[in-house]
């Protein structure tokens, strides 16, 4: 029964392309860019984001219509003096992004921890047998140079599955969401994805031990890993 679960999971969490591009180039608004500065032209950013030119064009407009941008004949795009912040959620949102997010990181060293430990003492074989398989999927990929960000997301997933604790499961399923994008990024940093994986198997031997201890401190050192990270990047 895991592997519909997991493929449903999987599913739930895709994300189209131009709304990541788009969530990107605000980024770069909001930290480095003034009104009246022109953005980089389609080609460029299409090149550095390693997307389609229309991916490109699509982000643009969708952040033409929150007001942050406005082509403009002959001159390119150009950022737009701030409007209303009612008129443009997702920018006031990635304002308070850091301190948000430092929360819900807090938040998962309170949480997840002991989720590990419950997993230790309660995990199937199957179950156990389902982390192993992520996490090589998780390796097959970073060999040949692809994101796992599905398999980082699914093997917390199913730790938590593993502790037996619905509630805690639903809880930490909102949290996962909720950091989809700085997962994203932290899975870019260089050596970021291996150290992942390290400690993804650090856990997971622990948790094959039936050690909660160990399992709750390889856990804790896990989060606090992506934690510096993250927080590095705002």
């Amino acid at each position: 029964m895991a592997a519909p679960i997991q493929s449903d999971f999987e599913i739930i969490r895709r994300q189209k392309v131009y709304e990541a591009v788009a969530e990107q180039i605000e980024r770069l608004i909001l930290r480095k860019l003034k009104p009246g500065d022109k953005l980089p032209s389609e080609r460029e950013l299409a090149e550095m984001l390693q997307v389609s030119r229309s991916s490109i064009r699509d982000a643009i407009r969708s952040l033409e219509l929150l007001g942050l941008v406005e082509p403009r004949q002959g001159a390119g795009t150009i950022v737009c003096e701030p409007v209303d912040a009612s008129m443009k959620p997702f920018t006031e949102a990635l304002r308070h992004r850091r301190a948000l997010v430092g929360e819900l990181l807090d938040f998962r060293k309170m949480l997840e921890p002991g989720l590990a430990a419950r997993a230790a003492a309660n995990a199937l074989p199957e179950q156990i047998a389902v982390l192993e398989e992520i996490l090589e999927r998780q390796e097959v990929k970073l060999s040949a140079g692809e994101p796992a960000i599905a398999e980082d997301a699914e093997f917390h997933y199913n730790i938590a599955l593993a502790s037996g604790n619905t509630v805690l499961l639903k809880i930490l399923d909102l949290i996962i969401d909720l950091l989809r994008d700085t997962r994203q990024r932290a899975l870019q940093v260089p050596g970021r994805p291996q150290k992942s994986l390290a400690g993804h198997r650090r856990i997971l031997a622990a948790i094959k031990k039936h050690d909660g201890e160990a399992a709750m401190a390889a856990m804790r050192r896990h989060i606090e890993d992506i934690e510096e990270i993250v927080l590095n990047e705002f």
